[in-house]
C-alpha cells in the first residue's frame, strides 16, 4: 500500500488560536479514512490545509510526493475536493458548471463530455443538469460538489461532509460510490455521522483541539468503547443481587454493575478483566443455581460511546491545564 498523503507535525494556528496541532498521519492508497471531531476540532482546516487552500503553519503536508506549498499545481491536480457548503456559481447551470470544471481540469471536445456524462451517472445527476444551481435542493447541490470532486479521476479525494443534505437513499448510494472508488484512491472523509464511518471506512482517526487523540480501524476504536464485552444478563429481580454476588466471584469479573430497567425489570452489566471471555460461564453458573435468564447478550459498544469519552477526556484535560 502506496503512501499517497503524509502529515508530519502539521500545525495551523490564527493569532493565538492553535486551529491543528502538530498532526502527523498518512493514507495509503486503498485506504478510506474517517476524520472525526467535535466542532472546532480543526477537520475542516486540516483538510483544507490538504488540498492546499490554507497554508501550514508550521510542520508539512505532501500529496503522491509532492509538497502542498512547493508544489500546488502538482498537488491540486491530483486532488478531487469536495469542501464544507460545497460551493459552486449558482446561476450557472449544473452542465455549464461541471462543463466549467472539466475545462478548468484540461479536459475539452469528446474527452470532457464523456467524463462529464460519467460523474453524472455515477452521482445521478440527470435529472438537473439544466437547472440553474441555486435552484436546486441542498442534497443535489451536494452532488454536483461530489461530481466536480470526482470529474478528473483523481489518486485522492478529500471530501468533508460527503453526504450532507442527502436522503437516507442518496447517502446509501453515495456510500457506495465512496466504497468501490477506495481501492484505487486515498480517501479522507470528514462526517459527524458515526455509522458512515462504520460503512465505508477502512480506518479512522477522532481529534479534538485541533489534536489527534485516536487512530485505527473502527474495529480497533469501538473495542475502547467503556462497556465493550460487557454481559448483560437479565433476571428475577428478586434475584438479582444474588446473582451479582456470584458474578462478584467470578474470575476474570472487573466490575458488576446492577441496572434497573423502566418496566420495573433487573439486569446485571458484567465488566470483564483483561479481555476474559464471561458470556458462557455466567450462563452457566447462573443455570447451575437455577436462576431463570430471561435475556443474555454480550454488548459490543458503539463509536458513538468513543467518541464521546475521547473527546470528554480532552476537554477535561484542557480544563485542568487553564
Amino acid at each position: 500500500m502506496s503512501e499517497m498523503i503524509a502529515l508530519n507535525n502539521l500545525s495551523k494556528w490564527f493569532g493565538d488560536l492553535v486551529a491543528v496541532d502538530r498532526i502527523s498521519l498518512s493514507v495509503g492508497r486503498g485506504e478510506v479514512l474517517g476524520f472525526l471531531g467535535p466542532n472546532g476540532a480543526g477537520k475542516s482546516t486540516t483538510m483544507k490545509m490538504v488540498a492546499g487552500f490554507l497554508e501550514p503553519s508550521d510542520g508539512s503536508a505532501t500529496v503522491c510526493g509532492h509538497d502542498v506549498v512547493k508544489q500546488p499545481v502538482e498537488v491540486k491536480k491530483r486532488i478531487g475536493y469536495l469542501p464544507e457548503g460545497a460551493p459552486t456559481y449558482g446561476d450557472m447551470t449544473a452542465h455549464g458548471f461541471l462543463k466549467f470544471i472539466a475545462e478548468i481540469r484540461g479536459f475539452d471536445g469528446v474527452e470532457r463530455d464523456k467524463r462529464i456524462d460519467e460523474v453524472v451517472e455515477k452521482v445521478i445527476l440527470g435529472e438537473v443538469m439544466s437547472q440553474p444551481i441555486e435552484t436546486l435542493s441542498k442534497g443535489f447541490k451536494r452532488r454536483v460538489g461530489l461530481a466536480q470532486a470526482i470529474l478528473h479521476d483523481p489518486d485522492v479525494l478529500i471530501l468533508d461532509e460527503p453526504t450532507d443534505g442527502l436522503d437516507p437513499n442518496q447517502k446509501y448510494h453515495v456510500r457506495g460510490l465512496i466504497s468501490e472508488m477506495a481501492e484505487g484512491k486515498a480517501i479522507i472523509v470528514s462526517t459527524h455521522i458515526l455509522e458512515e464511518v462504520e460503512a465505508v471506512c477502512s480506518r479512522a482517526v477522532i481529534i479534538a483541539r485541533g489534536q489527534l487523540l485516536a487512530d485505527g480501524t473502527p474495529e480497533d476504536l469501538v473495542a475502547r468503547a467503556p462497556n465493550h464485552n460487557a454481559v448483560v444478563v437479565s433476571v428475577a429481580s428478586e434475584n438479582v443481587r444474588s446473582a451479582a454476588q456470584m458474578a462478584k466471584a467470578m474470575a476474570g469479573v472487573q466490575n458488576v454493575e446492577i441496572l434497573n430497567g423502566p418496566d420495573g425489570s433487573a439486569r446485571l452489566r458484567v465488566q470483564p478483566k483483561n479481555g476474559s471471555v464471561l458470556v458462557a460461564p455466567l450462563g452457566d453458573a447462573l443455570k447451575a443455581a437455577n436462576m431463570d435468564i430471561q435475556q443474555l447478550y454480550v454488548e459490543r459498544g458503539t463509536l458513538d460511546d468513543v467518541f464521546r469519552e475521547i473527546t470528554k477526556s480532552s476537554d477535561k484535560k484542557e480544563a485542568a491545564h487553564a
